[in-house]
């Protein structure tokens, strides 16, 4: 059974940075997709970056240019980089790993980020 755990939300000012990370545990398995999602209060769960094969990007064009997507497959494990952060960015972060091609997708639990002064 395959178990996803998110870290590294927080509080952080605006212009800041945080890097959330999404691995796995309970079970050996190898990372295809990574995509992160976000959702603040009263609003849809909404798309953020993604990343398949560990090399090919995708971003929502709110984050473009200030967020990095990334992954490594061997373990698997998918990050986020989020620079010059800024009060909209501010959400619940949700990382949807897909481990082999052709499965479901898992979620992560959750992980807060709050950007303000």
């Amino acid at each position: 059974q395959v178990q996803v755990v998110e870290s590294g939300g927080g509080l952080v000012q605006p212009g800041g940075s945080l890097r959330l990370s999404c691995a796995a545990s309970g079970s050996r398995v190898r990372l295809y997709v990574m995509k992160w999602y976000r959702q603040s209060p009263g609003n849809e769960r909404e798309f953020v970056a993604g990343i398949i094969g560990g090399e090919v990007t995708s971003y929502a064009d709110s984050v473009k240019g200030r967020f990095t997507i990334s992954s490594d497959n061997a373990k698997s494990t998918g990050y986020l980089q989020m620079n010059s952060l800024k009060p909209e960015d501010t959400a619940v972060y949700y990382c949807n790993p897909v481990y082999y091609k052709g499965t479901p997708g898992y979620w992560g639990q959750g992980t807060q980020v709050t950007v303000s002064s």
